[in-house]
């Protein structure tokens, strides 16, 4: 009798073994959805005062279903401040990541703060978006030393570049984990020709898998063409949204449109 209780928990513990595997392995494979939540913040500093508050729809967010909270705190803080870095990071479960022009400042803050990601974008620091990626090539010595730094206490690195290979080959030689597309000429493409639009991004996300890097999305990814990307390219880890998923809320209830975006991504 002993000997069959043995073998029935010896299977039990397999069988739950083996699920825990699967469920690990459809996790590390699926794209995560990361809400940017810097229009909240807009909205919040457009009147003063604290409504809405960004932890609150940020802790909301996550209750939702989104994988990760993404921020870009600025020098003028026209948006997400200092203070909400700090305040958002002992309080987030899932994926914090922080991305923005790699100032000084900027890297004080990132390696105090130490989020699970950073991602580095060349805006100036009066620029309203972002608008292209890295020249990588050209900046290869900056971003490595950068890089480096974040690397070496464990935070992963992302570069924010265009749909071009080399630019893609010279951030994975300076050290970057993932890089992340700039998508504005893939949406803004979409409409007329969906298939010429994805055409280099498709190529760009090849590139990075033959490399071993990482890879994210974002910019002016909506409902209309966020599935279609995830279809052909279902390696992406992360994609970042948010003008387009805060202006959907607006309509839909921040709920639904979370839930909305993830069946974007199945």
């Amino acid at each position: 009798m002993n000997c069959k209780y043995g073998i029935f928990f010896s299977i039990t513990a397999i069988v739950l073994r083996l699920f825990v595997l699967l469920y690990q392995t459809i996790d590390q494979t699926m794209t995560k959805l990361s809400v940017n939540i810097n229009k909240v913040a807009t909205l919040r500093n457009a009147r003063g005062g604290d409504v809405p508050n960004v932890v609150k729809v940020a802790l909301d967010c996550e209750n939702f279903g989104a994988e990760g909270i993404t921020v870009h705190p600025r020098p003028d803080e026209r948006h997400i401040r200092r203070s909400d870095v700090y305040d958002l990071r002992p309080l987030l479960r899932t994926e914090f990541n922080i991305e923005g022009y790699p100032s000084p400042d900027f890297i004080d803050l990132v390696l105090k703060v130490k989020p699970h990601q950073v991602t580095l974008v060349p805006d100036t620091p009066a620029q309203l978006t972002s608008n292209a990626g890295w020249d990588t090539k050209k900046n290869f010595s900056f971003l490595s030393e950068v890089l480096d730094a974040f690397n070496q206490v464990g935070i992963r690195t992302s570069v924010f570049v265009s749909a071009d290979s080399g630019m893609i080959e010279y951030a994975a030689k300076a050290g970057a984990d993932r890089v992340e597309l700039y998508t504005e000429p893939y949406a803004s493409g979409y409409v007329k020709n969906k298939e010429g639009a994805l055409a280099p991004f498709l190529e760009a996300a090849k590139v990075a898998r033959s490399l071993g890097i990482g890879l994210n999305a974002g910019h002016d990814l909506n409902l209309v063409n966020l599935h279609y990307l995830y279809q052909n390219i279902p390696w992406l880890d992360e994609v970042s949204i948010g003008h387009a998923l805060i202006s959907d809320a607006l309509y839909l209830g921040l709920e639904r449109t979370i839930n909305e975006y993830k069946n974007c991504l199945r």
